[in-house]
């Protein structure tokens, strides 16, 4: 399969996309590989889940990105009390005019930060299901788009921490990346602590050294290209067998479903792009497979006993699914 793109429109946006990274590491020192992903994520239209233990950048993540392309920005606090409507909103009287009048929510935004999502029971939660999924809010039989481009960025804390609900599986679907953010080394650690304690008053999260780039309508933009890089059959084959391998992988109790294979081509069309390049290859399905898998594959508990994790067992199971060669 040959790509249309012509060549310069691919270094272009590659260019862009490389000075929105460098943008985004004004703010977040370090944790390259999840700064990738996540602009893979906004490229290809996904949402992206974000774990980790508190404090360690995931919301100034957010809010760099949205800088860097001049995004309308919100965030939802999820607390156990946080109702459906504080999410989408509601529909209200309006004496003056007679009418019952919409008050939209914090959904109808271009970035949302979801923020502790997993602090909220199953029913606020899944409130942001036919958001993520058809883009729209029904509110009193009464469907409203949003504007695009539109992305959910949800954070959360490990499911150990008291206080916290686990995530529906049809809503952890919706997800195209899960992305885990450890503790960082010494060095990135050292350059944190310096950078955040010189010149500031207060712990607040600071992006003012964060440039806006671009303008959503160019995001758009970009996100057309990524979704025209080509892939060949045998790669497409390969995400799909990946994919597949899950549902018999000795140790796996629920495998992936077929969105696994769509959210692997779309996340890899889009680390092609931010490589420069208007094909996808092998590695960029095997390199972007964990974070598109992970949430998808439930081990066996017997194996979760052990202390292995789905990340070890998509981990084995890439070594033994054959990439084509040629």
């Amino acid at each position: 399969m040959t790509s249309t793109i012509p060549a310069d429109k691919i270094a272009q946006a590659a260019d862009v996309l490389s000075r929105m990274r460098a943008e985004i590491g004004r703010a977040m020192v370090g944790q390259q590989e999840v700064v990738e992903h996540a602009l893979a994520a906004l490229l290809a239209g996904g949402h992206v889940l974000i774990e980790g233990v508190p404090g360690l950048g995931k919301t100034l993540l957010v809010r760099a990105m949205a800088k860097t392309f001049d995004a309308r920005f919100a965030r939802i606090q999820f607390t156990p009390d946080l109702m459906p409507a504080d999410v989408t909103g509601h529909t209200l009287y309006d004496q003056a005019s007679g009418q019952f009048v919409a008050r939209r929510g914090p959904v109808f935004t271009n970035l949302l930060l979801a923020d502790e999502i997993n602090r909220a029971p199953a029913k606020t939660q899944s409130a942001l299901l036919e958001v993520m999924q058809e883009g729209q809010v029904t509110l009193e039989g009464t469907p409203h788009r949003l504007d695009p481009p539109f992305m959910v960025l949800a954070t959360q804390n490990p499911i150990e921490q008291e206080g916290t609900y686990a995530l529906p599986e049809a809503q952890l679907d919706r997800f195209l990346l899960k992305l885990r953010i450890g503790y960082p080394p010494l060095e990135e650690e050292f350059d944190m602590v310096r950078r955040v304690t010189t010149g500031q008053i207060g712990d607040k999260l600071n992006v003012d050294a964060v440039q806006t780039l671009i303008k959503p309508e160019v995001l758009l933009a970009l996100q057309r290209i990524a979704a025209a890089i080509s892939i060949d059959d045998q790669v497409l084959d390969y995400a799909i067998r990946i994919a597949r391998a899950t549902r018999t992988w000795n140790g796996v109790a629920i495998g992936a479903g077929p969105r696994a294979g769509i959210a692997l081509v779309r996340a890899a069309r889009s680390a092609a792009l931010i490589a420069g390049r208007d094909y996808v290859t092998p590695d960029d399905i095997k390199r972007i497979a964990l974070p598109c898998l992970r949430h998808r594959v439930t081990p066996a508990p017997e194996l979760e006993i052990e202390g292995q994790s789905s990340d070890s067992l998509i981990a084995a199971l890439l070594q033994q699914v054959e990439a084509p060669r040629s």
